[in-house]
Protein backbone atom coordinates (compact mmCIF):
# COMPACT_ATOMS: atom_id res chain seq x y z
CA UNK A 1 0.00 0.00 0.00
CA UNK A 2 2.54 2.54 0.73
CA UNK A 3 4.57 1.81 -2.15
CA UNK A 4 2.00 2.72 -4.53
CA UNK A 5 1.25 5.18 -2.93
CA UNK A 6 5.12 6.51 -3.21
CA UNK A 7 4.94 5.66 -6.76
CA UNK A 8 1.71 7.94 -7.60
CA UNK A 9 3.66 11.06 -5.90
CA UNK A 10 6.44 9.99 -7.91
CA UNK A 11 4.62 10.16 -11.02
CA UNK A 12 2.43 13.26 -10.45
CA UNK A 13 6.10 15.12 -9.25
CA UNK A 14 7.37 13.62 -12.48
CA UNK A 15 4.59 14.73 -14.72
CA UNK A 16 4.56 18.12 -13.70
CA UNK A 17 5.66 20.70 -16.08
CA UNK A 18 8.58 23.07 -14.93
CA UNK A 19 9.89 25.98 -16.91
CA UNK A 20 13.17 25.79 -18.76
CA UNK A 21 15.46 28.21 -17.22
CA UNK A 22 18.52 29.30 -19.34
CA UNK A 23 21.74 29.78 -16.48
CA UNK A 24 22.40 33.29 -17.85
CA UNK A 25 21.26 35.94 -19.57
CA UNK A 26 23.91 35.48 -23.09
CA UNK A 27 22.95 31.94 -22.96
CA UNK A 28 19.40 32.78 -22.93
CA UNK A 29 19.78 35.16 -25.96
CA UNK A 30 22.06 32.65 -27.91
CA UNK A 31 19.61 30.40 -27.09
CA UNK A 32 16.69 31.95 -28.33
CA UNK A 33 18.82 32.96 -32.05
CA UNK A 34 19.05 29.28 -32.25
CA UNK A 35 15.57 28.44 -31.47
CA UNK A 36 14.30 32.02 -33.56
CA UNK A 37 12.16 32.58 -30.00
CA UNK A 38 12.37 36.16 -28.35
CA UNK A 39 13.68 36.37 -24.78
CA UNK A 40 11.66 36.57 -20.85
CA UNK A 41 13.92 37.91 -18.49
CA UNK A 42 12.42 38.03 -15.14
CA UNK A 43 14.85 40.17 -12.41
CA UNK A 44 14.36 39.44 -8.80
CA UNK A 45 16.28 40.21 -5.76
CA UNK A 46 16.85 37.89 -3.01
CA UNK A 47 14.67 39.31 -0.31
CA UNK A 48 11.87 39.79 -2.15
CA UNK A 49 8.83 38.17 -1.16
CA UNK A 50 6.94 38.99 -4.46
CA UNK A 51 9.26 37.39 -6.14
CA UNK A 52 8.87 34.43 -4.77
CA UNK A 53 5.20 34.51 -4.59
CA UNK A 54 5.61 34.68 -8.31
CA UNK A 55 7.87 31.85 -8.81
CA UNK A 56 5.65 29.64 -6.47
CA UNK A 57 2.46 30.40 -7.69
CA UNK A 58 2.27 31.79 -11.58
CA UNK A 59 5.09 30.62 -12.59
CA UNK A 60 3.99 27.22 -11.40
CA UNK A 61 0.93 27.19 -13.34
CA UNK A 62 0.69 24.47 -16.84
CA UNK A 63 -0.32 27.51 -19.16
CA UNK A 64 1.88 30.11 -18.12
CA UNK A 65 4.88 27.28 -18.36
CA UNK A 66 3.22 26.48 -22.00
CA UNK A 67 2.96 29.88 -23.41
CA UNK A 68 6.65 31.00 -22.26
CA UNK A 69 8.61 27.66 -23.30
CA UNK A 70 6.53 27.97 -26.25
CA UNK A 71 7.48 31.27 -27.12
CA UNK A 72 10.72 32.45 -24.94
CA UNK A 73 13.77 31.63 -23.73
CA UNK A 74 13.42 32.48 -19.91
CA UNK A 75 15.64 33.51 -17.47
CA UNK A 76 15.64 34.50 -14.32
CA UNK A 77 18.46 37.13 -13.02
CA UNK A 78 19.05 38.26 -9.34
CA UNK A 79 19.60 42.25 -9.53
CA UNK A 80 23.04 43.32 -8.32
CA UNK A 81 23.88 39.81 -8.75
CA UNK A 82 23.50 38.16 -12.09
CA UNK A 83 25.35 39.58 -15.46
CA UNK A 84 22.78 41.54 -17.76
CA UNK A 85 22.35 44.27 -19.19
CA UNK A 86 22.56 47.52 -16.78
CA UNK A 87 19.78 49.12 -18.80
CA UNK A 88 17.57 46.62 -17.24
CA UNK A 89 15.95 48.36 -14.81
CA UNK A 90 14.00 46.86 -11.96
CA UNK A 91 13.23 49.65 -9.75
CA UNK A 92 10.36 47.14 -8.77
CA UNK A 93 10.15 43.53 -7.68
CA UNK A 94 9.74 41.35 -9.44
CA UNK A 95 10.36 42.55 -12.88
CA UNK A 96 9.54 41.49 -16.43
CA UNK A 97 11.11 41.96 -19.76
CA UNK A 98 9.98 40.60 -23.07
CA UNK A 99 13.03 41.13 -25.00
CA UNK A 100 14.15 40.33 -29.26
CA UNK A 101 17.48 39.02 -29.53
CA UNK A 102 19.07 42.17 -30.40
CA UNK A 103 18.56 43.48 -26.26
CA UNK A 104 15.26 45.34 -27.64
CA UNK A 105 12.60 45.43 -25.27
CA UNK A 106 9.24 44.83 -26.75
CA UNK A 107 7.29 45.22 -23.10
CA UNK A 108 8.06 45.09 -19.36
CA UNK A 109 5.93 44.77 -16.28
CA UNK A 110 7.08 45.12 -12.49
CA UNK A 111 5.16 43.12 -9.77
CA UNK A 112 3.73 40.06 -8.86
CA UNK A 113 0.20 39.00 -11.31
CA UNK A 114 -2.13 36.54 -10.87
CA UNK A 115 -1.84 33.53 -14.03
CA UNK A 116 -4.96 35.43 -15.72
CA UNK A 117 -3.47 38.50 -15.99
CA UNK A 118 0.15 37.50 -16.61
CA UNK A 119 -0.95 35.23 -19.35
CA UNK A 120 -2.77 38.59 -20.81
CA UNK A 121 0.76 40.27 -20.08
CA UNK A 122 2.17 37.79 -21.86
CA UNK A 123 -0.19 37.50 -24.72
CA UNK A 124 0.17 41.82 -25.25
CA UNK A 125 4.01 41.19 -25.56
CA UNK A 126 3.83 37.83 -27.87
CA UNK A 127 1.92 39.96 -30.19
CA UNK A 128 4.54 43.02 -30.09
CA UNK A 129 7.27 40.87 -30.67
CA UNK A 130 5.60 39.33 -33.60
CA UNK A 131 4.57 42.59 -35.21
CA UNK A 132 6.75 43.41 -38.39
CA UNK A 133 9.10 46.06 -38.08
CA UNK A 134 8.08 49.51 -39.71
Amino acid sequence: MHLSILLFFMTVMLSAAELEWADSYSEAVEQAKEEKKSVFVLITSETCRWCRKLEETTLEEDEVIATIDANFVAVNVVRDIDDYPKYLKAKMMPMTYFMRTNGRVAHGVPGYWVEEDYLSIIGDAVRKLNKKKR
